[in-house]
């Protein structure tokens, strides 16, 4: 029980309701500051609407929010009309909150939900103004709440919540992550198998050893209807590997009343075939996150079914909680007979040189040196369940057999520990990837995508060492090549976030409309600014407009305040003119031609090096002065080595070779759990020493996700998480970026005349952040810069002042452009040109 001289205390005791009934009484407004501790997201369920009787359910999401005085805790419910908050990542955990309106609520949960009490008080958030924390704004909340140990902090209310925690507002057992359905959230799924039950412990010991029964029986005992396997549970035990594991399935509706609504697939096999096993709802807690392709396990109580959505002479295992409650158990392979032990799980490992001659759709498994690791961002979903978004983020692996790298699209894959560990240098192993490619890549080559057992393992988090494929030729022959690479140079190379785009869009208009044949066509100026204020945090969508160029700026970053710039006279002189922005300064118009050098005022708020869609004001971003400090040369340390390995792995890095980063990330593949495991290969001299880590402290104004960062060993964590979803560099976070400047191209929608501002890096295809092959010669002027998106790689750029010189021969030409949106979060909006189409009569 909180103290009396808590907020909270002082605010709700008033209006506080009675159990399971709605009070009348009039909403209470909490005037001192709160802090978001925890933001919980579920889907609502067929008795959410109870809870809302005069709230519009737009949207399958619901939201309970941890908020804190400081004093004490408590957990509300987010009103659905507060969804967008969430959406667009302004309240996020972090935020400071003032003039919190709260309402009594009915009783959190049903009785039979699991865990539910009814017993505590209940309160909903009517309306909140967020005043710190959100992406832009002042960081001082942010601050104060992490210096606050909330978990030692005591609830308010009249009872304990249950632990672990469950929806308010919804019969769900288990919350979903934030920004997207397939990871699994919250500390209840377990990573541990769970204790065997006493239940005929000592029999089922023994039998474990040796099967009771064959996927092979199981099929035929199915299909010709025999009694106790077409019908009821089988006690038989099997004993089968793991040979594939897909990513979670939530299948959650609105409609439907599940308290754990998730399922997952396994593909298994032992000496006579293999058979899909689905883990359903509670399982998948339980058990998920305990098994990983090779492993070996044994089932018991299943049910056999036909194969859903399959040929009627296939089946499938189905495994639950209750009726009857499944038993499984993992063990090692030496624990089974031999006879009885399945077949190691398959591998179909290709190089980049070898994906080059594949087809399209081939299934394959990719090793290789990340050296880019994309920000994540989201899609919508186009498979029938338009409101779900995606999250993907572009990985480029090398492997050193071709000049192509292997371009992947990851989605996600239940793995979100996994996910948050990718960095470059890392040496990253995904299976089970699908190959995309098309007819007319002849000049860009392929890339690969997620199928639904994809999995992805990376050096540093002990995966390859567990795994069987580190024993594998093309695997072995990989490492190889990895060893003689040196770390200076692969650093070089090594990026992290920023915009990118792939396959890069053609170079043609008539090309281009061909590839968007199904897709909306261009839009008008409003209908593109009501497009943008839908989107949500990290989506990232395409649009066209036809529009004219008006201003065109240059700036490099940390100078925004001082550009060049040329405005065509005509257009801002025009009273039609439907820009939400005035011009900076009227000496941006005097010339139609003349680049001018100029220093904003500081109150201005025109820049447009905010690299933000113009079509919503937002303050203008403070802007600090920086001065550049002297590089320093870091020693980068090779961690612990395991004791137990053959004699060849004993190699330590020695002092004169710059190797230590690869070294470590070689080693993990080198290490053997199993002492009967027999490793044969070639010794190979590795070594350390000095790496730069170039250090430039700027405060970028532009999005620190939209220019790409030269990836630092020493501040990866830090880097890591200013690209991930929900992440953030704050002020004192200060990167070496690849890019350092960018042109910003006012337009002018030939629709309505509303301008907005985009920018447009075309320095960033022939740039080492991109696996696109070099544009095609041109003539450097604007026309065909814009429509390959990057200056000619057969002949020097034009320099600034030359191309914003240039900048008139854009006067009055109609354009098609094409604008790659992603929102940032808050008041922040990406959009960046990336081609530029000159429309003829």
């Amino acid at each position: 029980m909180a103290t009396t001289g808590c907020v909270f205390h002082r605010t709700l005791t008033r209006s506080r309701p009675g159990p399971n009934k709605a009070s009348s009484s009039s909403p209470a407004v909490c005037r001192d500051f709160l802090y978001v501790v925890d933001l919980q997201r579920y889907s609502r369920d067929q008795g959410s609407s109870v809870y809302f009787p005069q709230a519009v359910l737009s949207g399958e999401d619901l939201y309970d929010v941890t908020v804190t005085d400081g004093d004490c805790r408590l957990r509300v419910t987010l009103d659905p009309g507060l969804n967008r908050l969430v959406d667009r990542n302004v309240l996020r955990p972090g935020s400071v909150l003032r003039n919190a309106t709260f309402t009594p609520a009915m009783a959190a949960q049903l009785p039979e939900c699991p865990g539910a009490s009814g017993e505590r008080d209940s309160y909903r958030l009517l309306s909140v103004e967020v005043v710190g924390g959100a992406p832009g704004d002042d960081e001082e909340g942010a601050v104060r709440t992490s210096d606050m140990d909330s978990d030692s902090l005591p609830w308010f209310g009249s009872a304990e919540p249950a632990v672990p925690l469950v929806p308010l507002r919804a019969n769900r057992s288990v919350f979903l992550p934030l920004w997207n359905n397939v990871d699994y959230s919250g500390q209840v799924w377990r990573d541990t198998p769970p204790t065997e039950e006493e239940e005929d412990e000592d029999e089922e010991e023994e039998e474990a050893r040796r099967p009771a029964v064959t996927v092979s029986e199981l099929r035929d005992s199915f299909l010709s209807g025999r009694r106790g396997v077409a019908r009821g549970a089988v006690r038989h035990l099997l004993i089968v590997r793991i040979i594939n594991k897909s990513h979670l399935m939530y299948y959650g509706r609105t409609d439907r009343n599940c308290d754990c609504p998730y399922k997952a697939v396994l593909e298994v096999r032992d000496r006579t075939g293999s058979v899909c096993v689905v883990l359903w709802n509670s399982v998948c807690v339980s058990w998920y996150r305990c098994l990983k392709p090779g492993d070996i396990i044994s089932l018991r109580r299943y049910r056999v079914k036909h194969l859903y959505q399959a040929e009627p002479d296939d089946i499938e295992i189905s495994v639950n909680s209750r009726n009857p409650a499944a038993r499984i158990s993992v063990f090692p392979q030496s624990s089974v007979s031999p006879e009885c032990l399945p077949p190691a799980a398959p591998y179909s490992f290709y190089s980049s040189k070898e994906l080059l001659d594949r087809p399209h759709g081939v299934v394959c498994d990719v090793i290789g040196l990340l050296t880019f690791l994309g920000r994540a961002e989201r899609i919508r979903n186009k498979d029938g369940r338009g409101a779900e978004l995606l999250e993907y983020r572009w990985l480029r692996l090398e492997d050193g057999t071709s000049s192509q790298p292997i371009m992947v699209k990851l989605f996600s894959t239940s793995q979100p520990e996994s996910h948050h560990k990718l960095h470059p240098l890392s040496v990253v192993v995904c299976t089970r990837l699908k190959l995309v490619k098309a007819a007319d890549w002849t000049d860009v080559g392929f890339y690969l995508s997620n199928t639904s057992y994809t999995q992805v393992y990376c050096s540093g988090q002990g995966h390859h060492s567990q795994m069987s494929y580190r024993k594998l030729r093309p695997v072995r022959q990989f490492l190889q090549w990895l060893r003689s690479q040196d770390d200076g140079q692969v650093l070089s190379r090594a990026l992290i976030g920023g915009f990118f785009i792939y396959p890069p869009p053609p170079i043609s208009l008539e090309t281009y409309m061909k590839d968007r044949r199904g897709e909306p066509g261009f839009l008008q100026g409003a209908e593109l600014q009501r497009e943008l204020e839908k989107l949500c945090y990290r989506e990232r969508r395409t649009f066209c407009i036809q529009a004219t160029v008006t201003r065109v700026t240059y700036s490099r970053r940390g100078e925004e305040d001082r550009c060049l710039c040329w405005t065509d006279r005509a257009s801002s002189l025009s009273p039609s003119s439907s820009s939400p922005r005035p011009s900076p300064s009227p000496s941006l118009s005097s010339s139609s031609s003349t680049p001018r050098s100029f220093r904003l005022p500081p109150s201005s708020s025109a820049s447009p090096s905010s690299a933000v869609s113009q079509l919503t004001p937002r303050p203008l971003a403070h802007r600090t002065a920086w001065r550049m400090r002297t590089r320093k040369r870091k020693r980068l340390l090779p961690g612990d080595t395991p004791n137990k390995r053959h004699p060849w792995v004993t190699l330590q890095p020695e002092d004169n070779n710059p190797t230590v980063i690869l070294f470590e990330a070689s080693m993990e593949f080198l290490e053997n759990t199993n002492a009967d495991e027999d490793v044969d290969d070639d010794d190979d001299e590795d070594s350390s020493s000095f790496v730069t880590a170039p250090l430039l402290p700027a405060f970028p104004p532009v999005a620190v996700e939209t220019l790409p960062m030269r990836y630092d060993h020493a501040r990866r964590e830090e880097q890591a998480v200013a690209v991930a979803m929900g992440g953030r560099a704050t002020a004192d976070r200060r990167f070496d970026f690849a890019l350092e400047d960018h042109y910003a191209l006012r337009l002018t929608a030939l629709s309505d005349g509303l301008s907005l501002d985009a920018l447009f890096l075309p320095h960033s295809s022939s740039s080492s952040s991109s696996s696109a092959p070099p544009p095609l010669q041109h003539s450097n002027t604007w026309t065909s810069i814009l429509s390959h998106g990057a200056f000619s790689s057969h002949a020097p750029p034009p320099s600034p002042a030359d191309l914003i010189n240039m900048a008139a021969q854009l006067a009055n030409q109609r354009l098609v452009c094409v604008l790659e949106a992603c929102h940032m979060g808050g008041a922040t909006t990406e959009l960046i040109l990336s081609r530029a189409f000159h429309l003829t009569d």
